[in-house]
């Protein structure tokens, strides 16, 4: 009876401590740095635009081990709202579909990342020259397909999804999972304000 009483207490502490995993760090932006993928999520802009047809989170994605070589694909990024899995759409979609990339991100750029740089994102680098949905503008870069991440370089980009109707007070989950193994994967909760 001792050692069912000690295994359900284990059991109760690891339930808290992934639904814990997700830290809120103010200004619509959360980390998780529970998976093989760390992931935080800046949602600010989907909680200044939730009417938008489609709205645009900002993803800072790191290898936990630095000795992990990892690739995210765009295909393999998911946002989960409501039970149900939504995948984002193509550039070539989002751009005949919706024609406020450049807007979202100069709009984004004015607002306060405090938030997000006290996390785990502090201790990475991210370089710029690439993302899934580069704006469509002079001197931008080529839209990639694949995030890369080692050592303590990230990958930041900018996720689009079709926006399901989302409202003040709403819960989702962005999930990403490496190209190649499965098992390495990463998300982050979110709570729009």
């Amino acid at each position: 009876m001792k050692y069912a009483r000690i295994l359900l207490a284990g059991l109760l502490l690891v339930t808290a401590a992934n639904a814990q995993a997700t830290k809120d760090l103010g200004q619509g932006a959360f980390a998780n740095e529970s998976g093989a993928i760390l992931v935080a999520v800046d949602a600010a802009m989907v909680n200044q635009a939730k009417n938008s047809p489609y709205v645009m989170f900002v993803v800072f994605l790191a290898s936990r081990d630095v000795n992990q070589p990892i690739t995210v694909a765009a295909k393999d990024v998911v946002m989960v709202y409501k039970g149900q899995e939504y995948r984002m759409p193509s550039v070539k979609e989002l751009r005949s579909e919706y024609q406020g990339g450049v807007r979202d991100l100069d709009f984004y750029r004015r607002l306060g990342k405090e938030g997000i740089m006290a996390s785990w994102v502090r201790f990475y680098d991210f370089p710029e020259r690439s993302n899934f949905f580069p704006p469509l503008n002079l001197g931008a870069s080529l839209a990639v397909d694949e995030g890369y991440m080692l050592g303590n370089k990230g990958f930041l980009t900018p996720l689009y999804f079709k926006n399901p109707g989302f409202a003040k007070g709403d819960t989702l989950t962005i999930k990403v999972r490496d190209k190649k193994n499965a098992e390495l994967t990463g998300e982050c909760n979110v709570v729009l304000k």
